[in-house]
């Protein structure tokens, strides 16, 4: 891949490493459903940011198939209607994946703005899922939580490429 100039070469990234934290971010959205906040419809869903993070970066390690099977988690855990989370995540992943070689060219910020219409259409099918299955509409408070997501984007990026990123000035034991 053509890197443009300035941008930092990465280390290939862990597999350990990626589940890990795809794991810690369904155990976040778990402590945040049963916390202080309940089931507020303003919190982020930090596995979707994950989710899409790691589409986006390894796409022939996480995608549709990955995504898919964390939404069945997160719907058995959240009690939801069986297949509502996953449906969402699956879209997430495909968008992701499809639009991964033309999102890693923009710098971070950038990033973050294209994500956000990806997390507001998850949203968005999630609400109708709920809502076609006959529950109440939670209230106009859903709608900030795609803008959380996507203002949490740049802090995805800083953490989870952490562990791949080089020494910035090489010398004689590392060259590149």
């Amino acid at each position: 891949m053509i890197m443009r100039p300035g941008q930092q070469l990465l280390l290939p990234a862990n597999p350990v490493f990626i589940w890990g934290s795809l794991l810690a971010a369904l155990l976040m959205n778990i402590l945040m459903n049963m916390g202080l906040w309940g089931r507020s419809a303003w919190v982020p869903d930090l596995l979707a940011v994950a989710l899409v993070f790691w589409s986006v970066h390894q796409p022939l390690r996480i995608g549709v198939g990955v995504a898919f099977a964390f939404g069945l988690l997160m719907d058995v855990q959240q009690g939801a209607l069986l297949g509502q989370h996953a449906l969402a995540y699956t879209v997430l992943g495909y968008a992701s994946v499809f639009m991964h070689r033309r999102l890693l060219w923009f710098d971070v910020p950038t990033q973050a703005i294209q994500v956000l219409p990806l997390f507001a259409a998850a949203h968005l099918l999630e609400l109708l899922v709920r809502l076609v299955a006959g529950a109440g509409f939670p209230g106009w408070t859903y709608f900030l939580s795609p803008v959380i997501e996507g203002a949490l984007w740049p802090v995805a990026s800083v953490l989870l490429l952490a562990p791949q990123r080089r020494a910035p000035d090489p010398d004689d034991n590392r060259p590149l």
